[in-house]
């Protein structure tokens, strides 16, 4: 069917998109304003996500949090109904579940403070993440957003200038989103998770 809709041009509204969205393991997908985007990360990008993902559960464990990290869900943009984009890890408050009307049988969040924790690994089409999905994520008033940049890849506006690997992370007060920038041995300050001991360097490493 991606096919055919690619040839036809036909722009689905999030409804068609739930309904097409294959089971199984042919991979993962978004929605990005009618448009099916497959989404194909490198190796080293889901070694990264996943040792993000593994550090984040072992934390929630151990702090005996009432959030967890589903294997992939969904996140409607909230001003939109032709788009909607899967986080590279993202943590739930399961406490939030009963408002969240698409969660049982569509796995898709609607409501931005549902969300803990969005994060997204940086690959080459950077500019999703720290332009589409940044202004998405702070719209839906998502209380914490990371990018990844793990590779220096993002524009020099945002992680700096000589680019370098860099964890930039989104912190929503007030209507809107302030950054604080990590980079080599910094220890990530995540207001969420504020006993979390993780570097960007370790991030590095886990990638090579």
């Amino acid at each position: 069917m991606l096919n055919q809709i690619e040839e036809q041009h036909i722009a689905l509204t999030l409804d068609e998109f739930l309904d097409w969205y294959p089971d199984g393991y042919e991979g993962r997908f978004e929605l990005h304003d009618g448009v099916i985007v497959k989404v194909q990360p490198t190796g080293t990008h889901e070694q990264v996500a996943g040792f993000l993902a593994s550090k984040l559960s072992i934390y929630i464990d151990r702090q005996d949090l009432p959030f967890f990290i589903p294997r992939q869900g969904l996140v409607k943009a909230i001003d939109s109904p032709k788009s909607a984009y899967i986080p590279d890890v993202i943590v739930l408050d399961r406490n939030a579940l009963d408002h969240e009307p698409l969660w049982k049988q569509r796995s898709t969040i609607i409501q931005g403070a549902t969300i803990k924790l969005a994060i997204e690994v940086v690959s080459t089409n950077w500019q999703d993440d720290y332009l589409m999905k940044l202004g998405e994520y702070e719209k839906l008033g998502i209380a914490e957003y990371w990018i990844v940049d793990y590779l220096g890849l993002g524009g020099r506006r945002y992680i700096g200038d000589p680019k370098q690997p860099t964890v930039s992370i989104y912190d929503w007060v007030d209507g809107e989103y302030r950054v604080n920038l990590f980079r080599g041995q910094d220890r990530l300050r995540s207001p969420t998770f504020p006993e979390l001991n993780l570097t960007v360097e370790q991030l590095v490493q886990v990638a090579t």
